[in-house]
C-alpha cells in the first residue's frame, strides 16, 4: 500500500518535515512492514516551469521530418528572469525546437530549463539542432514520469490546470509529495487505505484518531422506495459462507463527461500506483484508497433491468474491462443484470457497462464480498486488481454505503452530477460476535503487567466496545477487524500498541519432560553422526517421473504403483517418490557439472508408498473449524504411508591431493560404512550379505538387514551401464536405508561395556567354506561359538584359487580375545578359538585351511 504523505496529513498528525522514511519508521512501531520509499523528485530537478508558446514555426529538413521551432515564454510579461544559468535567456523568453504537433500558440505547457534533469539522468542544456539554439525542452507526461503518454505535449489546458506563467511545474503537478510503501499482511486488510494507515499512525504517537468514516456516516441516508432493484442469492455458497452480505448502489445523474480529473486527485493517485482514466473511475479508485472500499461505477443506461448478485451459470461468459473473453465458473460470484453477467463480483467489471465518455448516469456500487470466493474467482482467471486485494483480507461489512456517499458526494463536486435520491441497500451483515477477556490473562501471556487503564486503552482505541465485567472485560471488535477472534488476538493488540519494546527478551524455561522426542532425538543423532564423518547434508525435491520409482522402487525393475500429484509443477516429475536416490543422484549429478569433485551427501525424508492407498474423494472440509473426530479420521485414513528413509551418493575421493596426501577413491565399501555408521549411532547393527539390485553392480552391493533378519536397504556401487546413461562420475556408489524401520529397532537403553585393563590374546583363524556361504554368516557362526572371552572378531581375507578345491573358498578372520579380571592365558584363548572353529564346521562344513 502506497501512501502519498500529503494525503496522510489530512487523518493524522504527521510532522510537514517529516519524511516518508520517518513515516516508516513509525509504522514499524505498531507492526507494519516498510516496504519502500517512492519520491518522484529524487529522479527530477528543476528549473522545470510553466511556459506559454508564444509563436511556433514549422520547419522540413532534408530527413524529411517537421519540427517546430518555438518561442516559450517562462517568465510572466513585465517580470525579470530571476534564474540564472547557461542557456537560460534573461528576457524571459526561450527559442525551443520541439518535434510534436499536439500543440498551438497561446498553450501553456511545461518547459524544461538548461540546468534541469529529467528522469533517466536526461539533462537539458542549450544545444544547436536543426539550425537553431534549443535551449530547453516543452516536456510530454512520459519525459516527466508521470504517465506513460509520449504522443504529445503535456498541454496543462486539457488537464483543467490555468497556471500562472513561470511558477514551478513540480508543484503545480504534485511532484514534490512523496509516498511510503508499507507490506499489509493478510490478516490486516483494513490497512489497505490511507484511513487505516492513518488510524496505525496515530496508534504509533499516541494521538487521537478522527475516523472520517464516523464523520461521514450520520449523512449516508437509509435504503428509499424508489431505490435502484438489487437482489443478492446465493444458491452455492463456498463453506457455507455467502458470497456477498452487503450491497449499496447509489445513482448520480447529469455528470460531465468532458470535466478531466483535477491534478490534486490525479498526483495523488499516480503517487498510491495508479493511473488516471476518467474523472468518475478516478473517484471510484481515490475512495477505495481513502477507505479501503472498492467501488465499481457503471454506465446507467447500459444496463438492462434490475441488479443480481449470484453465482455464474454453466457455460456463461463475460467480457471484462481489459476486453478479454472469460468462460466463467460455477463457482464464481457475478453481478448480473436481465442481460446475463455484467462483472466479476470483487474483481473487474464488463465491458459492456463501462463507463465512458458519453456516460452522464453513473450508478455507483459499493459492496461486502466473501474473501474466499473472491480469492478463488482472482486466481482462476489470473486475474488480480486492486478491489481483489481488498476483498481477500477482508473489507468492512458497515463501510460500503459510507464509501458509496463519499463517491456521490464528489461526483457532485467535481463532476458536475445531481444525486438521484435514489437510495439501495441490502444489509445482510452480522454483528461482531464478543469476546470475553479475563483481567490477568494479557499479563500472563505476554510477561508484561499491564494495568487494567492500558488493557481498555488500547482496545478502545483499535475501536472495539469495551464493557467491564466481575473478571475483566467483555469486547465487541470493530466490524473492520475480522482477523479478532479469540482472546489471543485482543492480547495481541495490547501488546503491539503499548509497545514491543516493553516486552521482556528473557528466555522461558522449558518445562520437564519437554524437548526432542526418541525419535527426533534418534534422528538428529544420525544427521550429526554422518555430518562428523564428512557427508553433507542436503534436501530434494520428492516429485519424480514413473521411470524413476520403477528404476528405485524394485529389484528388479518391475512397474511400482504411484502416487499421482493433481496438480504437478511438470508432468515430466508428475509422482510422488518411493525413494531418494532419483532427487539426491540429480544434485550430485548437477554440483559434479560445476566443478566439484569429490562428494558425499546424504539425505534424510518421507517417501510415498502407494500400497494400500485410496484417494479420498469426499469434499474438504471447511476452514475455521475444527474437523469433527470421523472427518479426522477419515482424513487420517486417506494418507499414504509416507515412512523415512536415509541415502547417500558418494562420488570422488576421500581427501583432497596435497603434500604427503594420497587421496583415495571412494568405494562401495565407503557406501556400506555409511549405513554400518548410521545404524550405529541408534545402537543397531547391521547385517551384512550379498545382494542383488538391477540398479547397482551385480558384484558390489551388499544387502543390509537387521539381527532380526528384517531387509532395510542396500549398498553399493552403481551399474556402469546406469551410470553412463544418466551421466553421472563413474564409481558412483549409493546406499539407502529403511530409516523407520532403523529407528523401531533403536535399543530402548544403551549399556556401556567395561573397559578391561588386561592385556589382549589375539589369533587368527582361516576356514575353507563352500564359495555360497556367506562370509558374514560364517563370522557371526564364529562369534557364538567363541563364547563371552571373544571381544572382536573381523573377517580380513576372502581367497578362492590354487590351493583351495573348485567350489571352495578361504575366510580369514581375526580374533581378539579380552577377559575383564585377569590375563587370558594361551590355552584359554586356543580352546575359545577352537569352540568358534567347531561351531564353523557343524553349522557350515568349515574346515581349517591347512
Amino acid at each position: 500500500m502506497r501512501v502519498p504523505l500529503s494525503w496522510l496529513r489530512e487523518y493524522a498528525p504527521v510532522p510537514e518535515d517529516a519524511t516518508a522514511e520517518d513515516v516508516l519508521a513509525t509504522l514499524v512501531k505498531v507492526g507494519l512492514e516498510e516496504e519502500d520509499v517512492h519520491r518522484p523528485s529524487d529522479s527530477l530537478s528543476g528549473p522545470i516551469v510553466v511556459g506559454q508558446v508564444l509563436s511556433m514555426e514549422p520547419e522540413t529538413h532534408s530527413n524529411g521530418k517537421t519540427v517546430n521551432w518555438c518561442s516559450v515564454r517562462v517568465v510572466p510579461e513585465g517580470h525579470e528572469q530571476t534564474l540564472t544559468g547557461k542557456g537560460i535567456d534573461p528576457s524571459g523568453v526561450q527559442g525551443i525546437i520541439c518535434g510534436a504537433h499536439n500543440f498551438s500558440v497561446g498553450d501553456k505547457v511545461v518547459v524544461a530549463l538548461p540546468g534541469a534533469v529529467l528522469p533517466g539522468d536526461f539533462r537539458i542544456s542549450a544545444r544547436k539542432t536543426y539550425g537553431h539554439i534549443s535551449a530547453g525542452m516543452i516536456a510530454s507526461v512520459r519525459e516527466l514520469g508521470i504517465g506513460d503518454d509520449h504522443d504529445g505535449i503535456l498541454v496543462l489546458s486539457r488537464i483543467g490546470l490555468d497556471p500562472e506563467i513561470g511558477s514551478d511545474a513540480l508543484e503545480l503537478l504534485g511532484l514534490y509529495d512523496s509516498a511510503a510503501e508499507v507490506n499489509v499482511t493478510p490478516d490486516r486488510g483494513y490497512a489497505f487505505s490511507i484511513r487505516g494507515i492513518a488510524r496505525e499512525y496515530c496508534h504509533a504517537v499516541r494521538a487521537p484518531f478522527t475516523d472520517p468514516v464516523a464523520e461521514l456516516a450520520p449523512r449516508v441516508p437509509a435504503s428509499t422506495e424508489d431505490g435502484f432493484p438489487v437482489t443478492v442469492s446465493d444458491d452455492a455458497p463456498i463453506h457455507g459462507r455467502a458470497g456477498c452480505n452487503r450491497f449499496a448502489v447509489r445513482i448520480v445523474e447529469n455528470v460531465d463527461p468532458s470535466i478531466p480529473s483535477p491534478q490534486w486527485l490525479v498526483s495523488r493517485l499516480r503517487l498510491a500506483g495508479i493511473r488516471s482514466l476518467s474523472l468518475p473511475v478516478d473517484i471510484s479508485n481515490y475512495v477505495m484508497l481513502e477507505y479501503g472500499q472498492p467501488i465499481h461505477n457503471y454506465d446507467a443506461d447500459t444496463l438492462q433491468g434490475g441488479i443480481t448478485v449470484r453465482r455464474a451459470r454453466a457455460g456463461e461468459k463475460l467480457t471484462t474491462l481489459d476486453d478479454k473473453s472469460r468462460e466463467l465458473n460455477t463457482e464464481d460470484l457475478v453481478i448480473a443484470d436481465e442481460s446475463g453477467p455484467v462483472g466479476l463480483a470483487g474483481v473487474m467489471g464488463g465491458a459492456a457497462t463501462e463507463v465512458g465518455e458519453n456516460t452522464t448516469r453513473v450508478l455507483v456500487e459499493a459492496a461486502r464480498f466473501d474473501e474466499v470466493s473472491i480469492a478463488r474467482t482472482a486466481r482462476r482467471h489470473k486475474l488480480p486488481s486492486e478491489a481483489s486485494k481488498r476483498y481477500e483480507r477482508g473489507v468492512d461489512p458497515q463501510l460500503a454505503p459510507v464509501a458509496a456517499q463519499r463517491v456521490v458526494d464528489l461526483l457532485v463536486e467535481l463532476a458536475g452530477g445531481t444525486d438521484s435520491g435514489r437510495v439501495t441497500d441490502v444489509d445482510h451483515t452480522d454483528r461482531p460476535a464478543a469476546i470475553e477477556l479475563p483481567a490477568g490473562y494479557p499479563a500472563a501471556r505476554v510477561g508484561v503487567d499491564y494495568s487494567p487503564e492500558v488493557v481498555e486503552r488500547s482496545l478502545v482505541a483499535i475501536g472495539a466496545e469495551v464493557t467491564e465485567t466481575a473478571d475483566g472485560w467483555t469486547v465487541v471488535p470493530p466490524s473492520w477487524r475480522p482477523d479478532l477472534l479469540e482472546k489471543e488476538d485482543l492480547v495481541e493488540e495490547v501488546a503491539r500498541l503499548d509497545g514491543y519494546d516493553k516486552i521482556p527478551d528473557r528466555l522461558p524455561v522449558a518445562p520437564p519432560g519437554r524437548g526432542f522426542t526418541r525419535s527426533q532425538a534418534a534422528r538428529r543423532r544420525v544427521a550429526n553422526t554422518l555430518a562428523a564423518a564428512g557427508l553433507t547434508e542436503v534436501l530434494s525435491y520428492p516429485f519424480v517421473s514413473q521411470a524413476d520409482n520403477d528404476l528405485w522402487g524394485s529389484a528388479d525393475g518391475e512397474h511400482v504403483a504411484s502416487i499421482k500429484l493433481a496438480n504437478p509443477i511438470s508432468e515430466a516429475q508428475s509422482l510422488l517418490r518411493v525413494s531418494i536416490l532419483p532427487g539426491l543422484l540429480g544434485v550430485l549429478k548437477r554440483n559434479h557439472s560445476r566443478g566439484l569433485r569429490d562428494l558425499a551427501l546424504y539425505e534424510m525424508g518421507h517417501v510415498f508408498l502407494a500400497d494400500g492407498y485410496t484417494p479420498d474423494t469426499q469434499p474438504i472440509p471447511p476452514l475455521g473449524v475444527r474437523p469433527a473426530a470421523p472427518e479426522l479420521e477419515r482424513l487420517d485414513a486417506a494418507v499414504p504411508d509416507q515412512p523415512r528413509r536415509l541415502a547417500a551418493v558418494l562420488t570422488g575421493h576421500d581427501a583432497a591431493a596435497g603434500p604427503w596426501v594420497t587421496p583415495r577413491t571412494l568405494d562401495w565399501q565407503d557406501a556400506l560404512d555409511v549405513a554400518v555408521l548410521a545404524a550405529r549411532s541408534v545402537g543397531v547393527e547391521l547385517r551384512v550379505t550379498q545382494g542383488s539390485h538391477h540398479a547397482f553392480h551385480p558384484g558390489r552391493t551388499a544387502q543390509l538387514s537387521t539381527q532380526d533378519g528384517a531387509v532395510i536397504g542396500m549398498a553399493g556401487e552403481l551399474h556402469p551401464k546406469l551410470v553412463a546413461a544418466q551421466g553421472l562420475p563413474e564409481r558412483t556408489c549409493a546406499v539407502e536405508l529403511d530409516l523407520s524401520a532403523l529407528l523401531d529397532r533403536e535399543a530402548s537403553a544403551v549399556t556401556a561395556q567395561v573397559i578391561s585393563g588386561y592385556p589382549a590374546a589375539t589369533q587368527d583363524v582361516a576356514l575353507v567354506v563352500d564359495a555360497s556361504v556367506p562370509a558374514a554368516d560364517l563370522l557371526t557362526t564364529v562369534r557364538r561359538g567363541a563364547g563371552e572371552l571373544l571381544e572382536a572378531a573381523e573377517v580380513f581375507d576372502v581367497y578362492a584359487g590354487k590351493g583351495i578345491p573348485e567350489g571352495k573358498k578361504s575366510v580369514a578372520i581375526a580374533l581378539r580375545f579380552r577377559a575383564a579380571d585377569r590375563t587370558l592365558t594361551a590355552d584359554e584363548a586356543s580352546q575359545a578359538r577352537e569352540n568358534a572353529v567347531d561351531a564353523a564346521h557343524r553349522e557350515h562344513g568349515a574346515e581349517i585351511r591347512s
